[in-house]
């Protein structure tokens, strides 16, 4: 695409954009995207407010779908993913997070339901969610609107991975959290990448936060793209 960049190769692609635009209420969101998203990697999505990166992610699961162009995951175009399968392989970590009625073992029950999972796997399934998101499992009977912001973030997080998706979608994730808390989040998600090799992929202003964590960096300006490639060159 003129004026993009590439600063380096990419791996196996988990998605891939080609020509992808996006409009909302006549107004441009996404203008000619052409990307690869690769695959087991963290790739944080950096630019101002306004730049496009929510409604890229939104695209990448089909909370929206694009206004033309061609999205595909694992090869495959994402309209012949059935939604449910799609967004059970692909979960996405909200800005704000929202909490279910109840305890956060409730918020993980309904999930684990959604998901199909049995009465049998499910407790090892929910252990094991609150680990990965660093979520201390004694808070598990906690009613989920006590909870700390932080801490429902993090929640959230687990309450997506209990369906053990292979990609994970997170919209400014540490927006509302202090610094400690956003720390234990950025944590979690490397714990996600080193230990599960989960696709990871990333929205933020925080240029601090995307060299402390990211593999690979996309950089959005007015709905385009104008530079992708490994973070450290990015980032430079």
């Amino acid at each position: 695409m003129a004026g993009t960049r590439r600063v380096s190769a990419v791996p196996e692609a988990a998605f891939r954009l080609r020509d992808v635009r996006q409009e909302k209420s006549g107004r441009v969101l996404l203008r000619g995207i052409d990307l690869v998203l690769p695959r087991g990697r963290i790739t944080v999505l950096l630019g101002s407010s306004g730049a496009g990166k929510t409604s890229l992610l939104r695209l990448l699961n089909r909370l929206d779908d694009p206004a033309a162009g061609e999205i595909s995951y694992l090869g495959r175009s994402l309209e012949e993913y059935p939604a449910t399968e799609l967004r059970r392989r692909v979960g996405f970590v909200f800005q704000t997070p929202v909490m279910f009625a109840g305890s956060v073992h409730d918020n993980l029950r309904e999930a684990a339901e959604i998901a199909g999972l049995d009465d049998q796997e499910f407790p090892e399934r929910a252990r094991e969610a609150l680990e990965l998101a660093g979520l201390d499992p004694s808070l598990a009977h906690r009613p989920a609107q006590e909870l700390s912001v932080g801490e429902q973030q993090r929640a959230t997080m687990a309450r997506t991975l209990i369906g053990g998706p292979e990609a994970l979608l997170l919209d400014e994730p540490t927006s509302a959290l202090d610094p400690e808390s956003s720390e234990f989040l950025l944590e979690s998600i490397r714990r996600l990448r080193a230990e599960r090799g989960m696709t990871v992929i990333l929205s933020t202003h925080r240029h601090y936060e995307a060299a402390a964590i990211a593999d690979e960096a996309v950089r959005l300006s007015g709905g385009a793209v104008v530079e992708s490639g490994e973070a450290a060159d990015v980032l430079a």
